[in-house]
């Protein structure tokens, strides 16, 4: 690791010798599972405010979004320090609770994702219904900070079921695998007046920065 990576890393997480930060860590995390979707499950308090203010830094960092017309940055291969601990923190997030987070032969995989998108939005703007490439194996981590959002999932084939919200706060997680991978599409509705409403009341959005973690199929 050189200098540059490490300061990174640092941005991002603290210092592992500083007790603050690790106290900080060793919070619980929540996972629940969405239901009417097999294979979908959320951490609401997988970041801490702490956590989150850091990673955002070491995003900022990258220099990504420096102008404006620039609301996507992607890396393929070995990633940055930074998100190679992100991807530590989700494994170990999953191994420590008794559920099936995700399928145990992705546990095992090398390295657990290996390609990252993060995406800038300001209020209004969104993202169509998808499902992920199939380039993609299975298994995707999507981070949230800054804003919260509501994201819509609905059956990849049509009359197959209803679709569902999931409120997606900073600094939660949410992971898809199986059925939710392959069988849901989800998107980010765009709303051009006012703000995306939960549960009977507006959201207060701001910009939002999502980091979708995956890993590249063999070529």
């Amino acid at each position: 690791m050189d200098d540059e990576e490490e300061a990174y890393l640092k941005a991002a997480f603290g210092d592992s010798s500083d007790d603050e930060h690790l106290a900080d860590r060793e919070t619980t995390a929540v996972w629940e599972r969405v239901e009417k979707i097999n294979g979908l499950w959320l951490c609401r308090n997988f970041l801490s405010v702490h956590h989150q203010s850091h990673l955002l830094s070491a995003i900022v960092n990258e220099g990504w979004f420096v102008e404006e017309s620039i609301n996507q940055a992607m890396r393929f291969g070995d990633l940055p320090s930074w998100a190679t601990e992100l991807s530590d923190l989700i494994l170990e997030s999953v191994e420590s609770v008794d559920l099936p987070v995700l399928p145990a032969d992705l546990l095992w995989r090398e390295p657990l994702f290996n390609q990252f998108i993060v995406n800038l939005y300001q209020p209004g703007e969104g993202i169509c219904a998808h499902v992920d490439l199939l380039r993609f194996e299975d298994g995707i981590a999507i981070v949230s900070l800054e804003s919260p959002c509501v994201m819509r999932f609905s059956p990849a084939e049509q009359g197959e079921g209803e679709g569902v919200d999931v409120l997606l706060s900073p600094g939660s997680l949410i992971l898809m695998s199986g059925e939710a991978r392959y069988r849901w599409k989800h998107e980010i509705n765009r709303k051009q007046i006012g703000f995306q409403v939960w549960e009977g009341e507006e959201i207060d959005q701001k910009r939002r920065i999502s980091i979708t973690l995956r890993k590249l199929c063999p070529s």
